[in-house]
């Protein structure tokens, strides 16, 4: 958790590094490795899910036949569970094949989680930064932040920024087992590859 505070930027610690015996963490080179990851660790016990920030728009809510996540460079489409199965979504078997968000998954736990970063959370210059502009316009969780900027744009800054950080704290800990992950963005997907050092990037728990 220190890691992962200090690696989001929420607060500085003195984990700049993690230890490759704390935890079973990977950052993946595509999202396709990492729903197949995912779904090797669920079919022991059901106990594992994929996740993603809340950067794509609901489609299928109005076009069930439509794909949400989009990956086009990778052919990864999937759809969000939103409306199926509710908080009881870690437990129904086909939910495998969509992908949760912070509004499904908050106070769950699984065993292994799978988090795709999205544009919204990226690195530049060696550090993290968000883009509110980056998610989902009907994301509620910032709604309203274009017009807030107008009249306290310091504050607006400083409240969407947390919380964007905050929900990827939050999607990265469900896993109690391992959590890994893949970034849209290269440079981030470099970026957190180098907070785990050499050693853990070739670290696996059997």
């Amino acid at each position: 958790m220190a890691w992962l505070d200090n690696t989001l930027g929420i607060r500085e610690t003195a984990n700049i590094l993690l230890e490759p015996n704390e935890f079973d963490f990977r950052v993946v080179d595509s999202p396709n490795e990492l729903h197949q990851l995912i779904a090797s660790r669920n079919a022991i016990n059901n106990k594992s899910r994929v996740v993603a920030g809340y950067c794509w728009d609901w489609v299928s809510k109005k076009n069930p036949g439509q794909f949400d996540v989009v990956i086009p460079e990778h052919g990864y489409a999937k759809r969000w569970n939103l409306d199926q199965d509710g908080s009881l979504w870690i437990m129904a078997p086909n939910s495998i094949e969509e992908v949760g968000c912070i509004h499904t998954c908050q106070g769950l736990e699984l065993d292994y989680v799978g988090v795709i970063i999205g544009p919204d959370l990226i690195a530049r210059d060696g550090k993290l930064i968000t883009l509110p502009q980056s998610r989902s316009n009907k994301d509620r969780s910032i709604r309203g932040w274009k017009k807030m900027m107008e009249s306290d744009p310091k504050g607006t800054q400083e409240r969407v920024d947390r919380i964007i950080r905050n929900t990827y704290k939050t999607l990265m800990t469900r896993g109690m087992k391992g959590c890994y992950v893949y970034c849209v963005d290269g440079e981030t997907q470099s970026f957190l590859k180098a907070s785990l050092g050499e050693e853990h990037a070739h670290f696996q728990i059997l």
